[in-house]
């Protein structure tokens, strides 16, 4: 079966993020950036965006961007 375009998305960037290539403090891309790189709609990159969010792994800064968190 197929994942779904988000979760591929989100798969792809919790990879990053676990293997030091985004480190704590790091911007991820814009959605425009995401949505070119993954060849996916805006809503993919919401929804991933949002699922990171919840696994903790992401925060929003309103009007700056989406950055990883930092480590404990």
């Amino acid at each position: 079966m197929v994942r779904p375009n988000y979760q591929r998305v989100a798969d792809n960037l919790r990879e990053q993020i676990k293997s030091g290539v985004l480190g704590p403090g790091d911007q991820l891309p814009s959605t425009a950036q995401l949505q070119a790189k993954y060849a996916v709609g805006n809503n993919a990159v919401h929804m991933a965006i949002v699922l990171l969010k919840s696994e903790g792994l992401v925060y929003g800064h309103q009007g700056k961007g989406v950055f990883v968190t930092k480590s404990e």
